[in-house]
């Protein structure tokens, strides 16, 4: 296969891009681009970490507690600022395309599919897990 970019076929009707968020409008680096894996595994183990000392300070041994004691949070936080903990500690934050507030329904989406573990492993070429390709949604750099 040729190492000329321009000339990689196109996956599924689309060019290739040349980072993450090329074709969504999105820049290279710095505010308003893509969060990459490892920043957003970083935030997410944060969130985890959180989540269960608030499950062993409270709910030990109920095992449903720490799971909805992490969707509640990313729900609630998500639709209020639109960053969970481990995105407010590392500058990133959640946004429609369009690069509005996601509102609630999208949270609740996303979180869901998050729990789901198979859709947040499953990425596009825009480093976009599949529960933020189906929520419309995309977790870009805030500082």
């Amino acid at each position: 296969m040729p190492s000329n970019p321009q000339s990689r076929p196109a996956r599924f009707g689309q060019a290739p891009s040349e980072w993450p968020g090329q074709r969504l409008g999105f820049p290279q680096q710095g505010i308003g681009s893509v969060a990459r894996g490892g920043r957003r595994l970083i935030a997410l183990f944060i969130d985890f970490t959180l989540c269960y000392i608030v499950y062993f300070a409270f709910f030990f041994g109920n095992q449903w507690a720490s799971g909805i004691i992490f969707a509640l949070s990313q729900i609630v936080l998500l639709a209020l600022i639109g960053s969970g903990f481990g995105h407010l500690v590392l500058g990133m934050q959640l946004i429609k395309l369009d690069g509005s507030h996601v509102g609630l329904w999208r949270p609740i989406l996303r979180t869901v599919l998050l729990a789901l573990l198979l859709p947040a492993v499953v990425w596009d070429s825009d480093q976009r897990g599949l529960h933020d390709v189906f929520s419309g949604t995309v977790l870009v750099m805030k500082r």
